[in-house]
């Protein structure tokens, strides 16, 4: 059990590391099972933002020395989704929870993938001036 126990947590530690990797895998895995790119390509981006999430918030602790990373996102998504919860009760006159979670997380894969490569570019250059 121990065994099995480890190569799972082998198999996080890469696809946490390396985000892309899961994208790719449900992006040509799920479209290769439905037939359907804009469904794949959204089913993609859902799953692998809990992994895009978690690898920012480590390199934002990394990078700033703090414990701040991932209370920080979900700081920035609760109130991302209490403004859009906002402007769509005044629009419409109700709120739609289910729209606006989904919006606030498709939102904050585009987010999170950008602050991804920021941070990886910071930390390879703080990684090789460091060395020289």
């Amino acid at each position: 059990m121990g065994a099995l126990w480890n190569s799972f947590e082998k198999l996080y530690t890469v696809l946490a590391v390396i985000p892309l990797l899961p994208f790719a895998i449900v992006l040509f895995g799920y479209g290769a099972y439905i037939q359907n790119r804009k469904k794949a390509l959204l089913m993609a981006m859902d799953v692998s933002n809990i992994f895009f999430v978690l690898c920012v918030a480590g390199l934002f602790n990394i990078l700033f020395d703090n414990r701040f990373g991932l209370y920080g996102i979900l700081l920035f998504m609760l109130l991302g989704g209490g403004l859009l919860g906002n402007a769509q009760f005044r629009k419409r006159g109700s709120v739609d929870v289910k729209k606006i979670f989904r919006m606030i997380w498709r939102l904050s894969f585009f987010a999170m993938s950008v602050l991804y490569l920021l941070f990886m570019v910071i930390m390879l250059g703080r990684v090789v001036f460091s060395v020289a």
